[in-house]
């Protein structure tokens, strides 16, 4: 479990310091803005798909470190893959981020992601580590208003 936790905070700060699919998407085919009140995380994740497959994600705002990180990762993660295959990660990265299940299990199948399995430590954290989550999932779904850590 050390290991995961080196990983974690490796990976917290590489992507906090070095945003990967940072910045607008101008040809973007959904973008959702989304926003944690508690935490002042504020982000908007711009999607292009073709079809069934993201075919690119960006991300735009201001936030933590986990909550940046968690986006720069996330967009990096979810590129290629169908609507349904971006879904079942968000579900699995969600279960170990609250401490439903155990990360060692998800390892293969989240692979970076994994490392913020540490946030379930720190409830408070989680939601700034599944705002990106969240808004991807409304933009999947074509909704458009803003997502908010605070709303049921």
């Amino acid at each position: 479990m050390s290991a995961l936790r080196e990983l974690y905070q490796e990976v917290i700060l590489d992507h906090n310091k070095s945003p990967r699919n940072f910045g607008r998407m101008a040809d973007a085919t959904r973008k959702v803005e989304g926003y944690n009140p508690l935490c002042g995380d504020h982000y908007t994740v711009y999607v292009r798909l073709e079809g069934d497959i993201i075919k690119d994600v960006r991300f735009e705002g201001t936030g933590c470190a986990i909550s940046k990180a968690s986006a720069s990762v996330m967009s990096a993660a979810v590129k290629g893959k169908t609507k349904a295959e971006a879904e079942m990660l968000f579900r699995s990265f969600h279960k170990v981020v609250t401490g439903v299940a155990d990360p060692m299990k998800h390892v293969e199948e989240l692979g970076k992601l994994a490392a913020f399995s540490g946030v379930s430590e720190f409830p408070a954290r989680v939601k700034c580590a599944t705002l990106a989550w969240h808004t991807l999932h409304s933009a999947l779904e074509s909704k458009t208003t803003v997502v908010s850590t605070e709303k049921d």
